[in-house]
């Protein structure tokens, strides 16, 4: 008979706080035992054990610009998927697509083995996996994995991957690079912290939705190497954006420009793919008003969390984009793509 599996629970609180309650699922079959109760490991009262969840459903939550695009790609290679997001409008366009809908991560976590999350913040990733009424945590089966995809602080997603493993499952911090375009067309990268047979068995999953996936280490390398990734992006962006600038100012025409410059040593992402000077590029987010793409809100997060984690390294350039972002968003730009810095350049002569 298949072996029952144990859901965990947590004590632990987060500062957020999700308005759903939690619903468990318990099925049974004839061959299990029925009402089998067990003493749940490093917890004092005891639990009702729980049969598998199904092994063929992918937990999904967070349905945002990425988090959407990455769980259609789930559905397109016929996966079932269930999906938790605070957003009703991304649920239902989510659940058109042929997804299931759960009304917590709780519940989400009693009906699949395999969750993962793509969340704005440290706090939201906290509240999701350790929110005391609401979280994975508190009815999550044991030996399940956990695959965190958000962009959060480095110590963040190591205390959670060691509570993950306390309690009997497995949890690799995953963040991606490529933008949305890249979540789209299923071409994402992904930068995997954890231990290699966790990585192994998640690696079948993320390659439903990118075209490289890597491990760069143990629990937290995924994320020192996402950082490491956004501070030369960010970087690298104010530099085509200044470029751009000067050669407009002097009367080169932009497309012309961006053909010199990818044929040329300057050439990079956020020249070929990213451009941020409008009708260059037809799919960049610039020439949609900068709608979509990576918020310049999010830049400035990640380049806070970068500098927080080399604040014993002399980081100058990287402090100095830092306080480019933050003019972004005090100026209004924070929800645009960060190319707008080119918008704002222009703006500000």
């Amino acid at each position: 008979p298949q072996q029952q599996q144990q859901p965990q629970h947590s004590n632990s609180k987060s500062s957020l706080s999700l308005s759903f309650s939690p619903m468990f699922r318990v099925t049974a079959s004839l061959s299990r035992s029925l009402n089998c109760l067990r003493q749940a490991p490093g917890h004092g009262s005891v639990q009702r054990a729980l049969s598998s969840a199904p092994a063929e459903t992918i937990g999904f939550i967070g349905l945002g610009q990425m988090g959407s695009r990455m769980a259609a790609n789930l559905l397109k290679h016929n996966r079932a998927v269930c999906v938790f997001d605070v957003s009703a409008e991304a649920l239902s366009q989510a659940q058109q697509q042929g997804a299931s809908v759960a009304s917590s991560p709780a519940e989400l976590a009693s009906r699949s083995k395999t969750i993962l999350t793509m969340l704005p913040s440290s706090p939201h990733v906290e509240s999701v996996y350790a929110d005391e009424n609401t979280g994975v945590f508190g009815s999550m089966y044991a030996d399940s994995l956990l695959i965190d995809c958000s962009t959060v602080d480095i110590d963040v997603s190591r205390s959670l991957a060691k509570r993950a493993s306390a309690l009997g499952s497995h949890f690799l911090d995953a963040p991606v690079s490529g933008g949305t375009k890249g979540a789209q067309d299923g071409t994402l990268t992904f930068m995997c912290g954890g231990e290699e047979k966790t990585f192994e068995r998640a690696e079948p999953v993320l390659s439903l939705m990118g075209g490289k996936v890597a491990r760069c280490g143990d629990n937290g390398s995924g994320l020192a190497a996402k950082l490491a990734n956004n501070l030369a992006l960010g970087i690298q962006m104010i530099g085509i954006a200044e470029a751009f600038h000067l050669g407009v100012s002097q009367g080169v025409d932009p497309k012309a420009l961006n053909a010199i410059l990818n044929a040329s040593t300057a050439g990079c992402w956020s020249s070929r793919v990213n451009n941020p000077v409008p009708g260059v590029l037809e799919t960049s987010p610039a020439s949609n008003n900068y709608q979509g793409g990576f918020a310049s809100m999010l830049m400035r997060k990640d380049l806070n969390l970068a500098l927080n984690a080399g604040k014993d390294l002399p980081l100058t350039l990287g402090a100095t984009a830092l306080q480019f972002y933050n003019l972004l968003t005090s100026h209004g730009y924070g929800a645009k793509d960060f190319g707008v810095i080119y918008e704002f350049l222009t703006k500000k002569q």
